[in-house]
């Protein structure tokens, strides 16, 4: 006779539990903005706090399929400690334990997922969450903006589907919307190169997702876009050369990257008319002008990890006032980083993201299975939206970002030759 101990052990490490886990996880991450709009931040909350301790009773039943040494990438491990020792000097120490508790909360849930799932089934349920939500983000702004013709101000939707936009969707603002929509489309297209997704489902789901960002006007998109298409091209053109060429192949990609980041920066004023966002850039520049100023103040460890700005804490309502605008973010998420967890914080997160970037291109480098190309392409969004927005820090950005690195570092790790010394079982599967 089973015990009840026995029971929630085999329910917790039962495939039907993953599976179920992962769906609500993604659900929970990606749709926090809703959730609190229809309930409140409490709820968001407590339902992040119920996950991670649903995910900590998962890893626990699971151990003896995982090795300490790769539950979690280093630098992960290492900016949050950074971040929490950061809470010892804020200018106020328990809104910033609280940012923490939620910054810790979302790399649990990532970690979590990123261990019971493998790629192709991450791919799939993330997939599966976005299409949910963004025609869910269709619906709402077709009943607000044509049907009942009134915005939806709980929602944040302004009603303007039927003037062409923008709109925001589900999300709160329509770069974000327009950062999931790309996201959408990366995971859509690779769900249907890997065979896993039929074309009656993907190509519908792929036309919705442009065309929630084609109508949120936002201006990231544009850059998004023409970032991972060149990231994907440039891609094949690595999986497709022979073994021998691909290292110089590599070493050309980067220093066209160099050159062509070096070329923006020379140009901007250009590219900025191009894109037609010379108002949004302006803004960002007095913002990041006025931010820097306090940089200079505390240039090493910065003023304390809080996430999103809050006007009742110094110093962003300084920042604020000298703006005259409420700003949430620094609209930059190196920004943000500096100015709170300073230059030590910053080159941690450079190093996350930076890191996982490598690993994940050299591994599709070289997987046959285009599934591999799902992380590389994700990282390349997080960076490049991370110079307008300061999304990678928080919520589904941040998960997006744990996640990419613990899978990044699950196929190339420093580990892997340790856990080869240390035991003589064949190591974990390459996800």
């Amino acid at each position: 006779m089973t015990t009840p101990r026995r029971r929630l052990a085999r329910t917790l490490a039962s495939v039907e539990m993953a599976r179920a886990y992962s769906a609500c996880a993604l659900l929970s991450v990606f749709g926090s903005f809703a959730i609190a709009a229809f309930t409140s931040s409490a709820t968001l909350n407590t339902i992040i706090a119920v996950l991670c301790v649903i995910g900590v009773g998962i890893l626990w039943v699971r151990r003896e399929e995982l090795s300490p040494l790769r539950l979690a990438p280093s630098t992960l491990l290492a900016f949050l400690a950074w971040t929490l020792a950061s809470t010892v000097w804020s200018t106020a120490s328990a809104a910033s334990v609280k940012a923490w508790a939620a910054l810790a909360g979302y790399a649990v849930i990532a970690v979590v997922v990123g261990h019971i799932r493998d790629t192709l089934q991450t791919v799939r349920a993330l997939g599966d969450a976005l299409r949910i939500l963004l025609g869910a983000s269709l619906i709402a702004e077709i009943m607000s903006g044509i049907l009942l013709d009134m915005p939806f101000h709980f929602l944040g939707i302004q009603g303007e589907l039927a003037a062409g936009g923008p709109i925001q969707g589900l999300f709160g603002t329509r770069n974000m919307l327009g950062f999931v929509a790309v996201i959408a489309v990366i995971t859509f297209v690779v769900e249907w190169r890997a065979q896993s997704l039929s074309a009656a489902v993907a190509i519908p789901s792929v036309v919705v997702a442009g065309f929630l960002a084609l109508f949120s006007a936002s201006p990231t998109v544009l850059v998004l876009a023409a970032a991972v298409g060149a990231a994907s091209v440039a891609l094949v053109i690595v999986r497709q050369a022979p073994a021998a060429r691909r290292r110089p192949l590599q070493w050309a990609i980067g220093g066209v990257v160099l050159a062509v980041l070096i070329a923006i920066a020379i140009f901007r004023s250009r590219v900025i008319a191009v894109l037609d966002a010379g108002s949004d850039f302006n803004i960002r520049v007095e913002l990041w002008s006025n931010l820097l100023t306090y940089v200079q103040q505390r240039p090493a460890q910065g003023w304390g990890w809080f996430g999103l700005w809050s006007d009742a804490l110094y110093p962003f309502n300084s920042i604020n006032y000298f703006t005259n605008d409420h700003h949430g973010s620094a609209l930059n998420a190196f920004f943000d980083t500096l100015l709170q967890v300073g230059a030590g914080g910053l080159l941690l997160f450079c190093l996350l993201g930076g890191v996982a970037l490598v690993r994940s291109w050299l591994v599709a480098s070289v997987r046959r299975s285009v599934v591999y190309a799902w992380t590389p392409l994700v990282l390349v969004t997080l960076a490049v939206d991370s110079m307008f927005e300061s999304f990678t820090l928080v919520n589904a950005g941040w998960f997006l970002l744990v996640l990419c690195a613990l899978r990044a570092g699950q196929s190339r790790s420093w580990r892997e030759n340790i856990d080869a010394v240390q035991t003589s079982s064949t190591p974990l599967p390459d996800r």
